[in-house]
């Protein structure tokens, strides 16, 4: 597609008469490739529960910093990835997350294969996995440039909320299509076999993504389109960090988002050490899988209600549950139902969070410094892949369990809990989201 010169989705007779049908068509396209590149982003927390079945030797805490290190790139990815839209072109910059992605894919799996291979270039290619993280950046501050502001929470919502069911998709899929010779001989046929007979082929776990990274590259370029009226440079995005609010919001998203995607990557690990390392295959995805469809449920809800008060009831929320996770985890009432349900519910006000907070953002900034400052506000929220799994590893390894971890993410919900009613919500808040 070529790009489009005149774009105001403000006007509602051009958003009827051909504005919607390209922002649909963009949104479309836009989420199966950021779906794909979160998956990449997320493969290591499942990788990592199989390893050692495949004769890796390293320690549960030596595996970590794989999904960790992985964390950690995605998010710093998405700082020029926030930019990358609005100077190259939304069409431009999604092909090119997507079928950058298929580098790590490939050469994972290939280490995969062999046991003797080091850490350190696992961790290597845990960092280039991380470009799946920074794909997020530059997909909202596209589609926020497409929608007018009355429909922006939703579209928002749909493009994060099901572009992070990347991460519950990987982590349902992976467990069953290592069982599988599903490439064959250009699979490299390595496997180990297991007790019950089977065969593990766990460079699987990377090598299945490789044909769809692709086929959505090439959909991405046709389908797709520039925007000129979303071209800035970089000085004219930078008057972000000028703002004041750039900075309370960062905050807030990193309770949300950051909370989310931390939890994603430690929730399997995390199960098996807790609890049962078969049920962190049959269970892991579920976290999720529940905060990525309650993403655009809180877009829709924000849309029809207080974006800040929704904000609110999802911090409320994510300081109690914790406490709940703590309780059914201890050694006189261990129980994985409740500790199960409880972490789900904390993922489900990760997912509303993660949009009620997106759209206090569409509320504040105008059209033109929304885009960027999504893109800002998600770039340092993603730090919670790495920051959640290192604090989950010093609790672990200093305590014995990961009640520490939750205590101090409380404290941090506390403070955010502050932040969001006097700047927002209270009665004569600096800039009421109402």
């Amino acid at each position: 597609m070529p790009r489009i010169t005149e774009w105001n989705p403000e006007d509602s007779a051009f958003w009827e008469a051909e504005g919607r049908g390209h922002a649909q068509r963009n949104l479309w396209i836009s989420i199966p490739c950021l779906l794909l590149a979160f998956s990449v982003w997320v493969f290591w927390s499942m990788i990592i529960v199989y390893m050692d079945k495949f004769g890796f030797t390293w320690s549960k805490t030596e595996l970590l910093i794989l999904p960790a290190t992985a964390g950690f790139w995605g998010a710093f990815a998405r700082i020029p990835y926030t930019f990358a839209s609005s100077m190259f072109g939304g069409k431009n910059v999604c092909a090119f997350t997507t079928a950058i992605m298929i580098v790590p894919c490939w050469l994972a799996g290939t280490a995969l294969q062999d046991p003797s291979t080091p850490l350190s270039t696992f961790t290597l290619y845990a960092m280039l996995s991380g470009f799946g993280g920074g794909a997020f950046s530059a997909s909202m501050s596209n589609i926020s440039y497409f929608f007018p502001k009355r429909e922006a929470g939703t579209a928002l919502g749909l493009n994060a909320g099901l572009g992070n069911l990347g991460v519950s998709v990987a982590q349902f899929l992976i467990p069953a299509a290592i069982f599988i010779p599903l490439f064959g001989g250009m699979g490299g046929g390595a496997s180990v076999p297991m007790p019950d007979g089977r065969a593990l082929y766990l460079q699987n776990a990377t090598y299945i993504w490789i044909p769809l990274l692709a086929f959505f590259t090439l959909l991405s370029l046709w389908g797709m389109d520039n925007l000129s009226s979303a071209k800035q440079s970089f000085g004219q995005v930078a008057v972000i960090f000028k703002r004041k609010h750039n900075w309370v919001m960062t905050v807030l998203y990193t309770m949300t988002f950051g909370s989310f995607i931390g939890f994603a990557f430690s929730f399997p690990q995390l199960i098996k050490i807790v609890f049962d390392p078969k049920l962190a295959g049959q269970y892991a995805f579920l976290g999720a899988l529940v905060g990525s469809l309650a993403r655009p449920v809180g877009g829709w809800l924000s849309d029809k209600f207080s974006s800040s008060w929704i904000t609110i009831v999802v911090t409320l929320t994510m300081i109690v549950s914790p406490l709940g996770i703590i309780y059914f985890t201890s050694p006189g009432s261990t129980s994985f139902a409740g500790f199960l349900a409880m972490f789900l519910i904390l993922f489900m006000a990760t997912g509303v969070g993660n949009a009620s907070t997106f759209k206090m953002i569409a509320q504040i900034f105008s059209a033109k410094k929304a885009g960027p400052v999504l893109g800002w506000t998600a770039s340092i929220a993603a730090f919670g892949a790495w920051g959640v799994p290192e604090l989950f590893k010093w609790s672990i390894e200093s305590g014995g369990n990961a009640n520490k971890a939750f205590y101090w993410l409380i404290g941090f919900y506390v403070i955010c809990l502050a932040l969001c009613w006097y700047f927002y919500t209270r009665r004569n808040a600096e800039v009421p989201c109402h």
